[in-house]
């Protein structure tokens, strides 16, 4: 394993995940008195695992079809419409 690319996407996306909706639906699932904090957790943790692979196969899908310097500025694009919108929007 490359730790370097490892700690590179582990650091990228829990920056990307922190203050995000689910880290908030999470939180607030866990909040609840009545639920268990571990069936939270495990739940919270296999939905992520589940988006990631489904991340992992498209792009691996895509990058058979697509240049991956063209996916860069599509993913690079779709990132700043995103924070377009979002200033928009506030």
């Amino acid at each position: 394993m490359d730790w370097k690319i490892f700690l590179t996407i582990f650091v990228s996306v829990f920056i990307a995940e922190l203050g995000d909706k689910t880290q908030l639906a999470t939180m607030l699932f866990a909040a609840d008195k009545e639920v268990s904090k571990y069936t939270v957790f495990i739940a919270a943790s296999a939905a992520l695992i589940v988006a990631s692979a489904i991340g992992v196969l498209a792009g691996s899908l895509l990058s058979e079809y697509i240049n991956e310097k063209y996916l860069h500025y599509v993913a690079g694009i779709g990132f700043i419409a995103i924070g377009a919108f979002t200033l928009y929007n506030v």
